[in-house]
């Protein structure tokens, strides 16, 4: 009977570790990391759009069949037909920008500015070009100092200052 008690006391003992280890809460598995959502490829950047410059402004009173100065100057005489010839230029050559080029001529009168003519062309710009504007007063501009500005889109971007001499 001795070993009875023994087998029993040692299957209670064993039934009890399992019950203990059954009994153990069981621990929580780590959590699976969120599946990673790819990120969508950045669109391109949009090339910039193309834009307009005035590279150059020159003053004259002689124009070629090209419609280029033949003589460029800053002194005249009353009675020439005076041209400013802005060169412009885009951004991408292939590219047609519209634009607006202006030429704004004034006379200084002592202290007073007084505007002789003004003028506005709308263009499409491609590549590089060239832009005339003139003025003439057939009864002769009076002696003295003057000045053209050259605007694009509005915006003033060069003046030349010129002189009408006797």
């Amino acid at each position: 009977m001795n070993r009875t008690r023994i087998y029993q006391a040692l299957l209670v003992a064993v039934i009890g570790s399992v019950a203990i280890v059954g009994c153990k809460k069981k621990e929580e598995a780590a959590p699976a990391p969120a599946p990673t959502i790819a990120e969508p490829a950045p669109a391109p950047t949009p090339a910039p759009a193309a834009t307009a410059s005035v590279a150059s402004v020159d003053l004259g009173n002689a124009v070629g069949p090209d419609l280029k100065l033949t003589a460029m100057s800053a002194t005249f005489k009353p009675k020439d037909t005076i041209t400013v010839s802005i060169g412009t230029a885009t951004s991408d050559p292939a590219a047609t920008v519209a634009g607006k080029i202006g030429a704004k001529w004034t006379y200084l009168n002592g202290t007073e500015v007084m505007v002789v003519s003004e003028e506005t062309k709308d263009l499409n710009l491609t590549g590089t070009g060239s832009t005339n504007f003139q003025i003439a007063k057939p009864d002769g501009f009076p002696v003295g100092k003057y000045k053209v500005e050259v605007s694009l889109d509005g915006t003033v971007v060069q003046s030349k200052d010129f002189e009408v001499t006797k």
